[in-house]
Parts: C-alpha cells; structure tokens; sequence
C-alpha cells in the first residue's frame, strides 16, 4: 500500500503517518502505535515518505522535514 499517490499527495496511511510525526522525532514503534497501522506497513511507509523528501531518519527515529512539516500541518488530524 502506497503512502503517497501519484498526484505526490500523501494517502490516508501516509497522511496518518505524517500526523503521527508532527509531536516530534518518532521510531517506527512509536508512528505504528500513534497512527494505528501495522508495524510492517508503517517501516515500509517511513522509507517511502523519506524517499519523497517528506521525512528525515535521524538513527532509528524519523523526523518530518520542513517540506514534510507543512504537508502536515495542511493535513486534519
């Protein structure tokens, strides 16, 4: 399941993942249990929304860049 549509919109997986991130730097655990979704959805998810230039991996914890930032702050929680 695709995290970001092909229009670059994030989709309702990666849009819940992108508002999970806004509290600040989260590991993977952490965005699944926020966000709902499955652990193996949710690493995959991470690595296509840091593809996209949407999120940062700092260690084992990801962050929302500024491009990521303003998406989720556009984005209803």
């Amino acid at each position: 399941m695709a995290c970001i549509s092909p229009d670059g919109k994030p989709t309702a997986s990666g849009g819940r993942m992108l508002t999970a991130l806004k509290a600040g730097p989260c590991s993977a655990e952490e965005v699944a249990q926020a966000s709902g979704l499955p652990l193996f959805r949710v690493r995959g998810g991470l690595r296509e929304l840091a593809q996209a230039g949407l999120t940062n991996a700092k260690g084992d914890k990801y962050e929302l860049s500024p491009k990521g930032r303003e998406l989720a702050d556009s984005l209803k929680d």
